[in-house]
């Protein structure tokens, strides 16, 4: 497989991953991964309710336990490199978080 043609899973497992272990992250307890900042908007239509998409972000790095201070947003390789810059932006003003990947 050709890094053009690598998903995002691809991108975090094969790239971010291993960059944040040799830069000294701690992945079992510093690193959360897919970690879920939402549970979706409920919609109701009559007596139908139905859920939305959850908000997740690939990457939640914490200095302390439950005290993050950045977040990482991957994309595929199909993608411009600040495509996820907004999405993350949005989830670490969610967290109130300093850094946005």
């Amino acid at each position: 497989m050709r890094k053009r043609d690598f998903t995002e899973r691809d991108v975090c497992s094969k790239l971010i991953t291993p960059a944040l272990r040799s830069a000294g992250w701690d992945l079992l307890t510093q690193v959360s991964e897919e970690k879920t900042l939402t549970d979706g908007r409920i919609t109701v239509r009559g007596r139908v309710t139905t859920r939305g998409v959850r908000k997740r972000a690939d990457y939640v790095l914490y200095v302390k336990p439950n005290i993050p201070i950045a977040i990482i947003e991957a994309k595929d390789n199909r993608h411009a490199i600040g495509d996820g810059m907004q999405q993350a932006l949005t989830y670490a003003q969610m967290l109130q978080v300093p850094f946005a990947f």
